[in-house]
């Protein structure tokens, strides 16, 4: 199994068919916004990178371009075979992307950014792209401005490790520096519905929530269940959909 680009990201090993069950695909009006703006229709090749179980790589094949999936975790590369089996798919890491040289005109990554050793991979996204290439980074990030989410973020906090990458914060290194150009920022709402299970899953998909102590998971599970038990047995899991583009210099 090649290196991953965190340790902690290690985790998403141990749930990646819950990974894949449970966490949402992307809202269409952000894909289609990363769609534009990289220009991808036939004839045109995307990298999708850190590609996980293929929550993003899917909503990019209809565009008719070319996709390449590239993933470092050996389970969740199998999830997304499993699910798309024409997609051209690679075990790789953004440090060492296993593509030639100015081989690809638009590079996406989804949920995975702040997992990547940036001194190192950086580079290698400007190494694959073709000049004047395009990055679109997006995450669906849980609505702190909502109540439930903010009850979830007080039950989880506890098991978050010191050394964990933020999110979203890390996408200002892509223009940080002289590899790529400025980056545009767009945000799109995204709610979801979810039944008790399906919350105990989405919050089991989190890296650090699986790797926790099996009765610290326990534990959690009963709160979840309470709260959707409180709720009338659905909850509404409001979503931040954040995307970031930028160009190589």
């Amino acid at each position: 199994m090649s290196e991953l680009q965190h340790p902690n990201s290690r985790s998403f090993e141990l749930v990646a068919d819950v990974y894949e069950r449970a966490r949402p695909e992307y809202p269409p009006d952000a894909v289609a916004w990363i769609v534009e703006e990289l220009g991808l229709r036939p004839g045109r090749t995307v990298l999708d990178l850190g590609a996980g179980t293929g929550k993003l790589t899917r909503a990019l094949v209809p565009t008719g371009a070319q996709v390449i999936a590239v993933e470092p975790g050996e389970r969740m590369l199998a999830e997304l075979r499993t699910v798309l089996p024409d997609v051209d798919a690679h075990l790789g890491a953004a440090e060492s992307i296993p593509l030639p040289d100015d081989s690809v005109d638009a590079i996406t990554v989804g949920q995975a950014f702040h997992w990547f050793r940036h001194d190192e991979a950086l580079p290698e996204l400007h190494r694959v792209l073709r000049p004047g290439g395009g990055v679109a980074l997006i995450w669906n990030s849980r609505d702190q401005e909502r109540p439930l989410q903010r009850e979830i973020s007080d039950l989880i906090r506890p098991l978050i490790p010191p050394d964990r990458p933020p999110a979203g914060e890390s996408a200002r290194l892509l223009g940080g520096g002289p590899l790529f150009g400025p980056v545009e920022r767009r945000t799109f709402p995204y709610p979801q519905r979810l039944d008790a299970d399906g919350l105990v899953e989405r919050i089991a998909s989190v890296s650090f929530v699986a790797a926790a102590p099996a009765e610290r998971r326990a534990d959690l599970e009963r709160r979840l269940r309470a709260i959707a038990a409180a709720q009338g047995g659905t909850v509404e899991f409001d979503y931040l959909t954040e995307v970031f583009v930028s160009r190589a210099a």
